[in-house]
């Protein structure tokens, strides 16, 4: 009957894999379910304790792999990446997951039980943050993004950048396992160890809703007004020439009427046209006399053609002012291949608050965000082109930039959905951009900047991070005790 306990075993492995795989899913993906990942490691590292390393090893592999096929779809039909990227995509951050589960298990059973419960989310955090310094996707792997929904863990943002929430989140799993590991030969410890890592939650979570309670500075709100349109010809970007000026003519129409609304500043959808160096002056011309007869900013996404300097464009009309031009900086591969990076911010200084612009992808990235919020902006103007599915995944990544710098959001996205937040993350107004021919909305938003602990340290929380892995890596190999 040897074999019955053996049995029990392998269903105890299978079923905490399904269960991590199921939390994974939910916990991450498209529109994830920010309580699921809080939850989602502890089976497999339940399993850890009890299981060989192999074992440990292979269950945090396969449940991570399988939870994190939930966009393999969206990376196949929308962002075309062949079948050996796709793979690569699952099989890395299962990978890490999986290093992270062996080093907190060889640490536990080494005794070091402090140093396990810090080694998990440290190995995961260092996994982000050097895939952000090296990646052209920057933040992308970030799980700190399944919290957006959760606003008081979000604000933990604006001191640690995402690096914080993500080790926040999968320290709990950790925390937890080791609380049950201990349970039964040291019950003291584990108390110690499980209540140290709650204070620690309840204490982000109460300077997160001490700052969400904080009241927005008076008379500093701005009237924003958005555009974007997902039908018709206006589905991709127009062709030189006559498409453009049509669709640039359409889009103004709407600008037009949004600022008859009261709008102050109109961001118009990203590479809503392209136009040649050529056609440049005509297409200044249909937005330069409306931002000068009403008064209002107004921002539009174009792709500029030249064969010398192809850019992904946004032409910012400001009233009775040169056009000033931004220019795209971090591009998605291969779509926006042709185009030349851009290398510099753009700043508007206005009567109560400065803003910047940037473009759709350029949010996915702390730095650039950072250097807008040291300069001191209190509104970032963002036109945005989404691929539909993703108008959460992605569409709203660009609410934790806010967060971490201090500023409020407008985003006009097609295939995605025109957004406006504060600078808490708080969606203030937001609409899809199929929900009609020109989907447009029209918000007030605080605009002015405040500044914070993340903007004036930087990443230096990852940095932190790093060492402590690095300690981990070593302490694996000393002597028992923690």
């Amino acid at each position: 009957m040897a074999f019955v306990p053996e049995l029990k075993r392998i269903g105890f492995v299978i079923l905490a894999v399904a269960a991590s795989a199921v939390l994974v899913w939910f916990g991450t993906g498209l529109f994830p379910m920010w309580p699921l990942l809080w939850l989602a490691p502890l089976p497999i590292l339940l399993v850890s304790a009890r299981s060989s390393g192999w074992v440990a090893a292979l269950a945090a592999i396969t449940a991570w792999a399988l939870g994190s096929l939930n966009k393999d779809h969206y990376y196949d039909a929308s962002l075309q990446v062949p079948l050996v990227g796709r793979i690569e995509i699952v099989l890395l951050p299962a990978m890490v997951i999986a290093s992270g589960v062996l080093l907190h298990r060889a640490l536990l059973l080494r005794g070091a039980q402090w140093s396990a419960l810090v080694a998990f989310p440290a190995m995961w955090v260092s996994f982000e943050y050097l895939f952000n310094l090296t990646s052209p996707h920057g933040t992308a792997v970030s799980v700190a993004y399944t919290q957006l929904d959760c606003l008081p863990v979000l604000q933990l943002a604006s001191i640690t950048g995402p690096w914080g929430i993500s080790f926040v989140v999968l320290g709990f799993s950790s925390a937890v396992a080791i609380g049950v590991s201990l349970l039964r030969t040291d019950r003291r410890k584990a108390m110690q160890i499980v209540g140290a890592t709650l204070g620690t939650i309840a204490l982000a979570l109460v300077f997160g809703a001490a700052r969400l309670a904080l009241p927005p500075p008076p008379n500093q709100e701005v009237k924003v007004g958005l555009v974007a349109s997902d039908f018709g010809p206006n589905k991709g970007s127009a062709a030189p020439g006559a498409d453009t000026d049509r669709v640039l003519k359409d889009y103004a129409e709407q600008a037009l009427v949004l600022a008859e609304r009261g709008a102050q500043v109109i961001v118009l959808a990203e590479h809503v046209g392209e136009m040649t160096e050529a056609q440049a002056p005509a297409v200044d011309a249909i937005f330069q006399p409306i931002s000068d007869v009403t008064g209002a900013t107004i921002v539009v996404g174009v792709g500029y053609e030249s064969q010398r300097d192809p850019r992904n464009q946004a032409r910012v009309y400001a009233p009775h002012n040169t056009v000033l031009l931004y220019n795209k900086h971090h591009l998605l591969p291969p779509f926006e291949s042709r185009f030349t990076p851009g290398t510099t911010l753009t700043v508007l200084p206005e009567a109560n608050s400065k803003w910047g612009v940037a473009i759709c992808k350029d949010m996915d990235f702390t730095t650039l965000s950072r250097q807008y919020g040291v300069d001191g902006v209190g509104l970032m103007l963002v036109p945005g082109w989404d691929f539909v599915v993703d108008r959460v995944s992605h569409g709203h990544m660009a609410i934790m930039r806010g967060v971490e710098s201090g500023f409020a959001i407008a985003r006009a996205g097609r295939g995605g959905s025109l957004m406006v937040t504060d600078d808490r993350g708080r969606i203030l107004g937001e609409t899809d951009s199929g929900s009609a021919p020109f989907a447009t909305l029209l918000v007030a938003v605080p605009a002015v900047h405040d500044g914070t602990i993340y903007e004036r340290l930087g990443d230096r929380f990852a940095i932190v991070i790093l060492g402590v892995l690095a300690f981990t890596l070593v302490r694996v190999t000393g002597s028992r005790g923690s």
